[in-house]
Formats: C-alpha cells, sequence, structure tokens
C-alpha cells in the first residue's frame, strides 16, 4: 500500500514537472516531432532535372515538403535564358527554395535584372554565383525603385547589377535609406574640395570597391570624418583618406582609429605631424585592430628592422610577419641585406615584389662593360 502511494505521488510531480518546463525542453525530452511528409511531385520533378535530392534533402529538406511548387516553371524561365540542363541543376540544388517563388514572380524578377544587365547570359551568370539574390522576389517594389534611384545617378548598369547580387540588402529596403547614404556621400566628397565632374566616377569606385556601403548609417560616414577633422587633417589631407579608405572609412569607429593612432604614435615614437604623414602613406593603420598592430610591428623588430626604418616605409605594416620574413630571405639570396636599406623593396603586392627581385637578379648575374678592354674574339 506504500508503495502504491508512493508510486501515485512521482507520478503527479511528474505531471507537475512537465506543465512547468517551457515548451522546448518538453519537446526535447519527450516524443521527437513527426516528419513532414515529402511533395513526392516535387521530389519527381528535381530527380528529372537531375539535381540531387540528397544534397537538397540534407540542407534544405523543408522544401521537399511544401505542398506547392513550381519546379518544371521556374526550369522554364532559366532554359529561357540560356540555362541548360546542368546549369538548372546546380541552381536548384544551391538554392531549391526557387521552386517555390510563383511563376509571374520569376518572370517579373526577371525582366527587372535585364534591365540591367548587358544580355541573358550575363544574368544566367548572376544566378549561378548568386541564385539567392535573384529570387529574393519579396522585395520587387523596393528593389525597382532603388534600381531607378542609381539609374538616375548615370551608374552604369554593370556596378548596378554587382550591387544587387553581393548586396541584395541595399535593394531590398526603402529607396528613401540609400538616398541618404548617397546624399551623405556626396556631401562628403564636395565639402572635401571633390570636384562634381569626378563626383559620378568616385561613387563608383566606392560601391565597387564595397557593395556593402549602402548598408552603413550615413552617421558612421559622419562621425569617421568629424574624427580625422579633429587630428588636425586638412581638407585635401582627408580627401586623400578618402579616396584610399574608400568604403572602409565608413567601417570605422572613433574608437578603435584612436587606438591605434596612439599605438603607433607611442610605437615610433613620432611627432603628430610624422603620424599624419604615416597615416597618409599607410591608411591602413586606422582599420588594423591594435593585437594585429602589435604583432607586426614586433615581427619586424624581431627580424632586425630599426624603428625609423618602419617610419619611413609604414606600408610594411600591411604585411604580415611571414611575407616579411619570406621576402627578407629572398633579397638576402641576392646579395641585399634589408636592414642597412630601405624597406621600400620588400612593400607592395606580390607582383611588385617579384619585379624587385627581378631586377636586383638581373644586376647581379649581368657582367660589368669596361670600354677601355681590349675586344676580344670568340676564338680566342
Amino acid at each position: 500500500m506504500m508503495l502504491r502511494v508512493t508510486s501515485a505521488s512521482l507520478c503527479a510531480s511528474c505531471q507537475r514537472m512537465r506543465l512547468l518546463l517551457p515548451p522546448s525542453v518538453s519537446a526535447s525530452s519527450g516524443t521527437p516531432p513527426i516528419k513532414r511528409q515529402e511533395n513526392q511531385r516535387t521530389v519527381s520533378s528535381l530527380y528529372e532535372l537531375s539535381v540531387d535530392i540528397r544534397k537538397v534533402r540534407k540542407f534544405k529538406g523543408w522544401v521537399l515538403s511544401e505542398s506547392t511548387a513550381y519546379v518544371s516553371e521556374t526550369a522554364d524561365v532559366l532554359r529561357d535564358m540560356g540555362a541548360d540542363t546542368a546549369v538548372i541543376a546546380r541552381i536548384l540544388e544551391t538554392h531549391p527554395e526557387a521552386v517555390l517563388c510563383r511563376p509571374e514572380e520569376v518572370v517579373a524578377q526577371r525582366d527587372l535584372w535585364e534591365s540591367v544587365c548587358s544580355s541573358k547570359r550575363t544574368l544566367l551568370n548572376i544566378i549561378e554565383k548568386f541564385p539567392a539574390s535573384f529570387f529574393s522576389v519579396n522585395h520587387h517594389s523596393n528593389q525597382r525603385a532603388n534600381i531607378l534611384y542609381l539609374q538616375s545617378l548615370r551608374l552604369c548598369k554593370r556596378i548596378i547589377s554587382k550591387l544587387m547580387a553581393s548586396a541584395p540588402q541595399s535593394f531590398s529596403r526603402p529607396v528613401e535609406s540609400n538616398k541618404e547614404v548617397i546624399h551623405t556621400l556626396r556631401e562628403t566628397y564636395l565639402d572635401l574640395g571633390g570636384d562634381e565632374a569626378n563626383l559620378r566616377i568616385w561613387l563608383q569606385k566606392l560601391l565597387t570597391q564595397n557593395p556593402h556601403i549602402l548598408l552603413r548609417p550615413a552617421e558612421a560616414w559622419r562621425d569617421s570624418l568629424s574624427f580625422l577633422r579633429e587630428q588636425g587633417f586638412t581638407t585635401e589631407e582627408l580627401l586623400s583618406l578618402v579616396s584610399s579608405l574608400r568604403a572602409s572609412i565608413a567601417e570605422l569607429k572613433p574608437e578603435s582609429m584612436q587606438q591605434a593612432l596612439d599605438y603607433i604614435e607611442g610605437a615610433l615614437n613620432c611627432s603628430k605631424d610624422e603620424l599624419k604623414k604615416v597615416v597618409i602613406q599607410c591608411p591602413a593603420v586606422l582599420y588594423y585592430s591594435l593585437p594585429m598592430l602589435a604583432g607586426r610591428f614586433q615581427g619586424l623588430m624581431d627580424a632586425g628592422m630599426s624603428i625609423q626604418q618602419v617610419k619611413e616605409s609604414p606600408n610594411v605594416l600591411e604585411l604580415t610577419t611571414q611575407i616579411v620574413l619570406y621576402r627578407i630571405q629572398k633579397l638576402a639570396s641576392y646579395g641585399y641585406d634589408v636592414r642597412s636599406g630601405s624597406l621600400d623593396l620588400i612593400v607592395g603586392t606580390k607582383k611588385d615584389f617579384e619585379m624587385t627581385y627581378t631586377k636586383l637578379n638581373l644586376r647581379q648575374q649581368r657582367p660589368l662593360f669596361n670600354p677601355v678592354a681590349p675586344l676580344r674574339s670568340v676564338e680566342e
């Protein structure tokens, strides 16, 4: 009798505990949820297009369970743009959600994107690389408004299509947001002495370098520029910095820039004017993190470089310690000791450096010509 009462009490306690537990915990500790039935028509249609069903099932299995899908209709639109079976299969494997878009929405999207693409083939290439951007049909009206606005700025089609593909969020939001950012960019450029005639080219360079620039708040640009003005940079110097950093300047925060400047000033023992020269020569120091700057500077010191050398060639801070050591060893094999010369020989891109050591190698191999020495024939 005692055992029965205890068992009953335990059962009642368990039931009360289940009621107190959150739904997620109750679900995880109870019976697993019933798996949704796959739509066999969708599965068969995808299989006929040579789509890897296992891949879709593994990563986007929920698509196969939707009651309505437009597999053949979506394939027809892609085929009309020149896609063969293999291309269609790749697109639908990567972004199977495409088959859930209504055919009329996909056609409207195709017509809209063709307005900024030079050909159907170009559009198809974009869809292959960025299918999610193309099939974001829920924001069609915002996309259209943003395209019309950017076209009114006389931006070239290639730039607009690249923005749509790699930064679709910029086109999904209301056009007023993008207008505010563009207005701030225009004001910034003109206030710094930029020429109105070159504004369009300048904007295109910014947008090409960082397609996500429109997603940055207009205030971020103002804050970054205000901070740099406070550091004593002239209008001409600011324009140079903005043109060099381009879109990156909108991502800089005054606090992090101040930390970087304080570190460089202390590490290189700079005056304020010398610090400005370092920043103008190597704007990248403004967006490198403090640990990265410290690590690269210490790597140069450990390799035997002097503070004065770094101050004269601050661009060396753009290179990782591993690259610096490799280039020093490469030049040493040709008899050049970087520690006693300029660091300009090791800065720059890989192509720049290859040209440098190639010249050193040729100079080493080329025999010196003595104009007063008697000429000798091969036979002698």
